[in-house]
């Protein structure tokens, strides 16, 4: 069920998943394979990068300023796995591209591998 869920998630992303995406993919950032909407035990993963255990998310208008709780308990979940995870909104993602890539160039930069 989580894969016929993340191919329908993947044909239909957001402007700032497909944004995103196109900056991820093909190892483009620090040589580091990103998978896109990677099903990860009962969740899935806007962005994964497996070797790292990093999980980049895109949150919309509905993720507000709190984090709802199903995030907090998804992300808790997640870094329980070994898993750190990042979340950007959308308008950053979409108006300052280059701070969020540096962003996650740190975070890669510092994770090991």
């Amino acid at each position: 069920m989580q894969t016929i869920r993340a191919r329908q998630l993947r044909r239909d992303m957001t402007d700032a998943e497909c944004r995103l995406w196109l900056l991820l993919r093909n190892r483009r950032l620090a040589g580091c394979k990103f998978r896109r909407q990677h099903p990860i035990g009962p969740y899935i993963a806007d962005f994964a990068c497996l070797a790292r255990r990093l999980i980049v998310e895109a949150d919309g208008r509905q993720h507000g300023g709190l984090r709802l709780a199903s995030d907090r308990h998804r992300d808790a979940w997640l870094q329980e796995e070994g898993w750190r995870v990042v979340r950007f909104t959308n308008e950053d993602i979409l108006r300052h591209q280059a701070d969020v890539l540096e962003e996650i160039l740190r975070i890669i930069e510092t994770s090991v591998a």
